[in-house]
């Protein structure tokens, strides 16, 4: 199966994280982006097991942990016979990253911020309630996808519905092997769904308002 993917041209992005103070700019390569989170249907389809009822398919995949979600990149990229881009050993708790790979991965924190921005450098890309699903609107449960607006690169999702994990560790000295994950969920009040808030979780945690979506390398010119 093929997903539906967004080419992200390249471009700068600053990050800042509220809890050190801290700032840093990222130049963002071009990327291909997933125009929505990964559903149920489509998660179900990569990795077998009986797919979701009916009325769930377009629900985003979610209480998957962020090993899950890597496996899943990989999973797809064979069926596409792409070359996975990670080398993944849960038992050790190490993932490496093959960057020459030309098949799906998780977004860089910096990508997804970049993505979700959308050329923006508000809090948010468009008015709350029209863009996300959150506490306020969503009756503290997930929506199916692309049910609001999207970014002005036709990015659905990218803040509310649920968090999504990133590849990056969130801060090794401090807490480890923790992961990052943006964009704020269903069950978050408003202040957690804009686009430079950070989360993290450890990577082998399965919450039920936590998917992803993928990524992978631009097409090369020519």
């Amino acid at each position: 199966m093929t997903l539906d993917m967004t080419l992200v041209t390249t471009g700068d992005v600053t990050l800042t994280d509220r809890r050190t103070q801290a700032s840093w700019s990222v130049n963002v390569g071009s990327f291909m982006l997933g125009t929505t989170t990964v559903t149920r249907k489509e998660y179900k389809a990569v990795t077998g097991g009986p797919p979701p009822v009916p009325d769930e398919e377009a629900l985003p995949a979610s209480n998957l942990s962020w090993w899950q979600a890597a496996e899943f990149c990989n999973a797809l990229s064979r069926l596409e016979q792409l070359s996975p881009a990670y080398r993944l050993d849960a038992a050790a708790e190490t993932a490496e990253w093959d960057r020459d790979a030309d098949g799906y991965r998780l977004p860089t924190e910096a990508e997804w911020e970049y993505a979700c921005r959308a050329g923006t450098d508000g809090p948010r890309y468009g008015p709350l309630e029209a863009i996300a699903w959150y506490r306020d609107n969503s009756g503290e449960q997930p929506h199916p996808v692309a049910g609001k607006d999207p970014n002005a690169w036709g990015l659905y999702d990218t803040l509310g519905n649920v968090w999504e994990w990133c590849w990056d560790f969130y801060d090794p000295a401090v807490y480890g092997t923790y992961r990052v994950l943006r964009g704020g969920g269903w069950f978050d009040e408003h202040w957690s769904c804009r686009a430079s808030v950070r989360r993290r979780s450890h990577p082998t945690l399965q919450i039920d308002d936590v998917g992803f979506r993928v990524a992978r390398a631009a097409p090369r010119a020519g």
